[in-house]
C-alpha cells in the first residue's frame, strides 16, 4: 500500500466537546478494506496511555506530547475495578477516575480516542480489571457465561456507556473505536462468551465500530465474526495481512493494536530495557505498507496504591509487577521525552501530511532535601484499632470484603508448640511473629511457605499478609484468591481458631507522629513533614528503607521495596503544595535506624538487589 497521510485528522477538526443532542460531525466506519474518517482512508498512529496511571492535573500535557510526537489518536483502557469501587456502585467522576474528562481533554487537544473497555484488559493492573468482589464465590469462573459473571459484565458495561454515549464518534465526540474483550484467545475459546459480551456492546449503545485485540495466531480463539481482529505483537506487515485477511472477509483495514517499543517489569528482576534499533526498522516499514499501529505502551505512567498485577511462569508462582509502570516507553513515567520519543517523531514525520506542532516543556521538577520521620504506631497499635473476625481457618481477602493491603491473621496457643509451620496458602508475603517478635519471612515469589517455630505455652502466633497484586494474564486468573487461601499446618497438625485484623489501607492511617521507641523487625508506622516554597516533581529515594507503603498529602504513591529494581517513588507534583506536606510511610521490615527520606530530581528504576529478602532478617523461612 502507499503511505497514507490526511490533514483531516488534525486538532482543527476535533475542537468542541459533545452536547446532549449535537448531531455528529464526523462519520467514521470500516468499508472498502479501509478505516474511513469523513468516507476518506485514514491510517490511525495511535499511542496508549491510561487516564488511572496519571495525575488528573497532568492529562492535557501528556496528551499535548502525544500530539507532537505525531499521534493523532490516543488509545486507553478502562479498568472495571477501578471505576466500580464496590458491589454496583460505581465512581467515574472523582479524581482520576474522571472518565468523561479525560476524553473531553483529548478532543480539546485535537485526538482521536481508540477506547478498551474490557472487560478485561490485562495491562499489568490488578486480575486484568476485573473486580475482586467476584472471587468471593470460590467456583465464580471469570470471562465465561457464569450467569454470575455474566450480570456483573452487564452492569459496568451499562455504567461505563452512559459515560461514554456522549463522546462517540457518532455524537460529535473523538471515540472512533471500542475493543470487545482483549487478548481472549489467550485464555480461552468460548465463542459463545465473546457473542454475548459483543452484543452488551451493542444493546448498550456503543454504535461505533467495534473490534477485537489478540496475538494474531491466536485469532481463531479470539476473533468474533463481522469484526475486524486487530493484532498484538505483530511486526511483520504481511504476515499481519494474511492473517487478518483470513478472519474479515479477505481484506483489512490492517491494524497493530500494540506495538511495544518497552516492556513491563516486576520486582527482584532486572529492569527490561528495549533498544530503540530493536522495533524503529519494523515500525517504519508497517507506516510505510499503510498499516494503523498503536504503540503499547507510549506513555506507561504509574501504579499507584494497590492497582499493580502480576504475572507468574512455571518456576516463579507469581512475579508482582513493579509500582512504576514506566515500561521503557518513549515519553517516561513523569512525562519526560525519551532518545526514542524523537527517533519515533522523526519517522512519523515522514510518513504523514499533518503538521506535528513543537514538543512542550517537560513539568518541573524539585530535588528535597532529607525529610525526618518519626514512629507514630507500631503493627500491633494498629490492629487494636479494627474490628476483628474470627473463623476456624483463615479467610481469604475476598471472604474478609477486602481487595487489597494486608491482612494480620492471629492464633493463640493453648501449651507450649514446637515444629515446622507450614502456611502452603500464603497469598504473597507474610511475616511471621511470635509474642510480638519476627522470627520468619515467607514469600510466595521465592516458594517459601514454611518455618520452624517455638511458641511458648499461652503463647500467641501472628501472621502479616500483603497481597501483592492479582495475576492479571494466563490460566492462573481463575486461581486469584489472597491472603490465606488454605488451612495451616504445624508439622502434621492442622492449626484451627484464627482471628483476623484488615489493614486494607484505603487512606493514612490517622495516627500522630510520637517518641517511643520502636522494636526492631516489627512494622511501622511513620510520619513527617516538609515545607516546600515550589512544588514540582520529584523521586522519593526508598533506597534506606525496607518493604512498604507511602502516602503523601493522602494520595498513596505504591508500593517500595529494597530487592529493586525500582528504588524511587515517583512523587507528582500536582499532589504536593506550598507550605507544609505530610508524608506517612508504613515501613513493614524496619530494620535500619534511617528516619529520613529525600526527594530526587531523578528515578531510579535499574538498581537490583540480589536477595529479594537479603537484609529482613528473614530468619529460618525455608524453600521448596
Amino acid at each position: 500500500m502507499a503511505r497514507i497521510g490526511y490533514a483531516l485528522v488534525v486538532g482543527s477538526l476535533l475542537s468542541t466537546a459533545p452536547a446532549r443532542g449535537q448531531q455528529p460531525t464526523h462519520t467514521f466506519r470500516i468499508a472498502d478494506g479501509a478505516f474511513q474518517l469523513d468516507g476518506k482512508p485514514v491510517q490511525l498512529i495511535s499511542g496508549e496511555m491510561h487516564y488511572a496511571r496519571i495525575p488528573r492535573e497532568y492529562w492535557r500535557h501528556r496528551l499535548r506530547m502525544a500530539k507532537a510526537m505525531g499521534l493523532n489518536a490516543i488509545a486507553t483502557y478502562v479498568f472495571w475495578n477501578y471505576h466500580e469501587v464496590r458491589p454496583g456502585v460505581f465512581d467515574f467522576h472523582t479524581g482520576n477516575r474522571n472518565l468523561a474528562e479525560f476524553l473531553r481533554t483529548a478532543q480539546e487537544e485535537g485526538l482521536w480516542v481508540i477506547l478498551r473497555p474490557g472487560p478485561y484488559v490485562c495491562a499489568e493492573w490488578d486480575l486484568g480489571g476485573i473486580p475482586a468482589y467476584l472471587l468471593k464465590e470460590p467456583d465464580l469462573a471469570v470471562r465465561s457465561r457464569d450467569p454470575r459473571f455474566l450480570a456483573a459484565e452487564r452492569r459496568y458495561i451499562d455504567a461505563l456507556a452512559a459515560q461514554v454515549r456522549p463522546f462517540l464518534v457518532t455524537h460529535g465526540g473523538p471515540v472512533l473505536m471500542v475493543q470487545v474483550e482483549n487478548e481472549y484467545g489467550s485464555y480461552g475459546a468460548d465463542s459463545t462468551y465473546l457473542a454475548e459480551t459483543r452484543q452488551m456492546f451493542v444493546n448498550a449503545g456503543f454504535d461505533v465500530p467495534l473490534f477485537t485485540a489478540d496475538g494474531d495466531w491466536l485469532f481463531a480463539r479470539g476473533a468474533i465474526p463481522g469484526l475486524l481482529p486487530a493484532a498484538n505483537g505483530e511486526t511483520n506487515f504481511d504476515t499481519l495481512v494474511a492473517r487478518v485477511n483470513r478472519f474479515h472477509g479477505g481484506k483489512g483495514p490492517y491494524m497493530v493494536s500494540e506495538f511495544y517499543p518497552g516492556w513491563l517489569s516486576h520486582w527482584a528482576e532486572p529492569f527490561p530495557a528495549t533498544p530503540v534499533d530493536s522495533f524503529l526498522p519494523a515500525f517504519e516499514e508497517l507506516l510505510r505498507r499503510g498499516a494503523s499501529v498503536n504503540l503499547y505502551m507510549f506513555h506507561g505512567g504509574t501504579n499507584f496504591g494497590f492497582t499493580s498485577g502480576a504475572n507468574y511462569t512455571r518456576k516463579v508462582p507469581i512475579q508482582p509487577d513493579m509500582t512504576s509502570y514506566d515500561y521503557d516507553a518513549p515519553l517516561s513515567e513523569a512525562g519526560w521525552p525519551t532518545p526514542k520519543y524523537y527517533a519515533l517523531r522523526d519517522v512519523i514525520r515522514r510518513h504523514v501530511t499533518y503538521p506535528i506542532p513543537d514538543v512542550p516543556d517537560s513539568l518541573p521538577v524539585i530535588s528535597i532535601p532529607p525529610m525526618r520521620l518519626a514512629p507514630a504506631a507500631n503493627l500491633f497499635d494498629l490492629i487494636a484499632r479494627t474490628t476483628p473476625v474470627r473463623a476456624l481457618n483463615p479467610l481469604s481477602f475476598e471472604e474478609l470484603d477486602q481487595p487489597s493491603g494486608y491482612v494480620l491473621y492471629r492464633h493463640r496457643f493453648d501449651g507450649a508448640v514446637r515444629g515446622v509451620l507450614d502456611v502452603d496458602g500464603l497469598r504473597d508475603y507474610g511475616i511471621v511473629f511470635v509474642d510480638g517478635r519476627r522470627v520468619a519471612i515467607l514469600n510466595r515469589r521465592a516458594r517459601e511457605f514454611s518455618t520452624p517455630i517455638t511458641v511458648p505455652a499461652g503463647g500467641r502466633l501472628d501472621i502479616l499478609v500483603e497481597n501483592m497484586g492479582r495475576i492479571n494474564y494466563g490460566a492462573e486468573m481463575v486461581n486469584n484468591r489472597k491472603g490465606i487461601i488454605s488451612p495451616v499446618h504445624l508439622d502434621s497438625a492442622t492449626i484451627t481458631g484464627w482471628t483476623m485484623y484488615g489493614l486494607p489501607f484505603d487512606a493514612p492511617p490517622a495516627v500522630r507522629a510520637s517518641s517511643a521507641s520502636v522494636a526492631p523487625g516489627v512494622p511501622e508506622v511513620y510520619r513527617g513533614t516538609v515545607t516546600l516554597t515550589r512544588t514540582g516533581d520529584t523521586f522519593l529515594d526508598m533506597r534506606q528503607r525496607g518493604k512498604g507503603i507511602v502516602f503523601v498529602n493522602g494520595h498513596n504513591l505504591g508500593r517500595y521495596w529494597r530487592v529493586g529494581p525500582q528504588q524511587t517513588l515517583y512523587l507528582p507534583g500536582a499532589w504536593l503544595k506550598r507550605g507544609r506536606n505530610e508524608i506517612v510511610v508504613f515501613e513493614q521490615w524496619n530494620d535500619t535506624r534511617s528516619r529520613t527520606i529525600a526527594g530526587l530530581d531523578r528515578p531510579i528504576l535499574n538498581e537490583l538487589r540480589a536477595s529479594p529478602d537479603n537484609t529482613a532478617g528473614r530468619g529460618s523461612a525455608t524453600r521448596r
